[in-house]
C-alpha cells in the first residue's frame, strides 16, 4: 500500500504578515477571490479595495454578476471578534449590501451564532456569510489555501418562512429554480468529468461556474418567463467580447449547428454568447433530458471557447 503524507496546517501569519497590506491586496486578486466567491456559489466583479463611503473604508468591495447586488468582504487574520462585527454592520449599511463576506482565521461561537441570526431574521434581499481561511502543506509542498464556508443563508428556511406570505407564486417558483439546480449538480456529478459544478444550488434563475478563464463564466439558465433553459458564456470585458466576436464563424461552427445569440451588453458593460432550449419546465420527468441538454452544450461552448484561445 502506497505510504501517504501527512497534511499539516500552516500559521497564516506566516504567509501573509499584515492583514490590510498583504491579506487583503492577495485576496482582491480575482484568482484568489475567486475562490472564496466559488465556495459561497457567487460571481463579482467592479473588485475594489479599501472602497470608501463617507469615513469608511472597506476591505473589499465588488458587485454580483448578473444582478449587480453590492457585496463587502471584511478580511480578519485573527478570530472573530466584536470589534471586526461593528466594523461589518456598518460598511454593510454604508455601502447598502446584500451580500455580506466576513473572512477570518478562526471563529467564536458567538459570533457564529451571531451570523446565524442575522440570516434567520433579516430580509430575504441580504445573506451574510462566514468564511474562515485556511492553509495547508504536505511535506514539503508550496502551502495551499482553502475556504470553508462556516455559516451562509439557509435558502430552504428563508423561502418556507415566506410561504405563507403573499408571494406564494414567487416562492414557489424559486423552490423550483433551486430543485432544479440540485438536480443538475447530482446529474453533473455522476455523468460530466469535464465540467466542475462545485457550487452550491440557490434559488435564482442560473447556476454559474468558472471555467479557468478570465473575465468569462458558464452559465446555466432556468428561464420560467420564456419556457427555456439556456448555456451562455458571460463575458464581464468588452474587449474580450470584440475579440472573440472576430472569430465568430469559427466558434458557431465548432458548436456543431447550434443556434447561437450574440448580444453585446452595452448598458452592463458585458456581453454574452447564448443558445436556448425551449422546454417545459413544469415537467420533471424530463428534468433528465434538460440536464444532458445543458451539460453537452456547456461542454460543447467551452471545447469551442479553448480552441480559439
Amino acid at each position: 500500500m502506497k505510504k501517504l503524507k501527512k497534511l499539516t496546517p500552516v500559521k497564516l501569519r506566516e504567509i501573509w504578515s499584515h492583514e490590510a497590506t498583504d491579506f487583503t491586496r492577495w485576496m482582491a486578486q480575482e484568482e484568489n477571490i475567486s475562490m472564496v466567491l466559488d465556495e459561497i456559489g457567487i460571481s463579482a466583479e467592479n473588485i475594489k479595495t479599501e472602497d470608501n463611503a463617507g469615513n469608511f473604508n472597506v476591505d473589499i468591495t465588488a458587485d454580483e454578476v448578473e444582478t449587480g447586488k453590492k457585496i463587502i468582504i471584511e478580511n480578519q487574520l485573527e478570530k472573530t471578534d466584536h470589534k471586526h462585527l461593528g466594523q461589518l454592520l456598518t460598511y454593510a449599511s454604508s455601502f447598502d449590501a446584500c451580500i455580506i463576506v466576513w473572512v477570518v482565521a478562526d471563529v467564536r461561537d458567538e459570533h457564529k451564532q451571531a451570523i446565524e441570526w442575522f440570516n434567520r431574521n433579516i430580509n430575504d434581499g441580504i445573506s451574510f456569510f462566514l468564511v474562515k481561511t485556511e492553509v495547508w502543506q504536505i511535506g514539503e509542498s508550496e502551502p495551499a489555501v482553502k475556504f470553508n464556508v462556516i455559516v451562509e443563508p439557509n435558502d430552504w428556511a428563508k423561502i418556507t418562512k415566506n410561504s405563507s406570505s403573499t408571494s406564494n407564486e414567487l416562492t414557489q417558483t424559486k423552490i423550483n429554480k433551486l430543485k432544479f439546480w440540485e438536480g443538475l449538480k447530482d446529474y453533473a456529478e455522476t455523468t460530466s468529468t469535464f465540467l466542475r459544478i462545485t457550487r452550491k444550488p440557490r434559488p435564482q434563475h442560473w447556476y454559474t461556474m468558472t471555467i479557468g478563464v478570465r473575465n468569462i463564466d458558464l452559465n446555466f439558465i432556468h428561464n420560467t418567463r420564456t419556457s427555456s433553459v439556456s448555456v451562455e458564456f458571460y463575458i464581464v470585458d468588452q474587449a474580450i467580447f470584440e475579440k472573440l466576436l472576430e472569430f465568430k464563424e469559427e466558434f458557431n461552427s465548432a458548436c456543431k449547428g447550434l443556434d447561437i445569440d450574440w448580444q453585446p451588453l452595452l448598458e452592463k458593460k458585458a456581453s454574452r454568447i447564448i443558445t436556448h432550449l425551449h422546454c417545459n419546465l413544469e415537467d420533471e420527468n424530463q428534468f433528465e433530458s434538460y440536464y444532458q441538454w445543458l451539460i453537452n452544450k456547456g461542454e460543447t461552448f467551452v471545447n469551442a471557447l479553448n480552441k480559439l484561445i
